[in-house]
């Protein structure tokens, strides 16, 4: 099943989603992890805390589940 998370701006960086998401808590947590582990976003394996997610892209974390960007309506 799918989760969606929420959010206000055009797009939010791959780390603060993780953030947002209540994944894990601190940058640096988020750094190591992704350089060790990775995520799937869009079914392609990402490392980087930078990448621009969008509404609609799909945030696949092993162990934990897929996510969703959804656009709040302002």
């Amino acid at each position: 099943m799918e989760e969606k998370i929420e959010i206000s701006t055009d797009y939010i960086p791959l780390g603060q989603f993780i953030k947002l998401a209540n994944i894990l808590e601190s940058g640096g947590m988020i750094k190591v992890f992704l350089q060790e582990n990775g995520v799937y976003v869009n079914d392609e394996l990402e490392t980087r805390r930078g990448k621009k997610l969008y509404h609609g892209d799909t945030v696949y974390i092993e162990d934990v589940g897929t996510f969703v960007v959804t656009k709040s309506a302002e």
